[in-house]
């Protein structure tokens, strides 16, 4: 079943408040090196987000991360990683943050060539680097057509 939009959530302390209007694009675990750490878990999970469909509600986001291309957004008190601007005309939304993060398991796992050999996640389809461009597209129309 589809999630239903719009949907809240928030940062660890409540500071930061967002909402989701729209349905994500697809959803996705990174396995990568930078992901483990950021989490501190095993990988992080997104909702890959048009920038139209999420709106921050309450507080504001600071920069952290690598302070580089990516610009990686956290709560300023509680350190919660909110979202990531990748530059690419998304937004990455650490699903795991919504009030109910139900309805949004991994479709996609990318970067498995750096996988704890004991992570596991329900994704249908997995990469050991990232989707090519030209791949996204079906994988979208796979994850809409899933989630209607």
């Amino acid at each position: 079943m589809a999630p239903l939009f719009p949907r809240e959530g928030g940062c660890r302390c409540g500071k930061v408040r967002f909402r989701l209007t729209e349905n994500p694009l697809i959803t996705a675990a990174c396995h990568c090196r930078g992901c483990q750490r950021m989490s501190a878990s095993a990988f992080s999970v997104t909702a890959i987000m048009p920038p139209t469909g999420l709106e921050i509600i309450a507080g504001e986001t600071v920069i952290g991360g690598l302070h580089g291309e990516l610009k990686h957004h956290f709560c300023g008190w509680c350190m919660s990683w909110i979202f990531t601007e990748p530059g690419v005309g998304i937004v990455n939304v650490r699903s795991t943050l919504l009030d109910d993060p139900e309805g949004f398991a991994p479709f996609i796992e990318t970067m498995t060539a750096e996988k704890l050999s004991w992570a596991v996640t329900p994704a249908a389809h997995s990469f050991e680097g990232f989707p090519a461009e030209s791949e996204f597209g079906p994988l979208m129309a796979a994850y809409a057509a899933r989630q209607a």
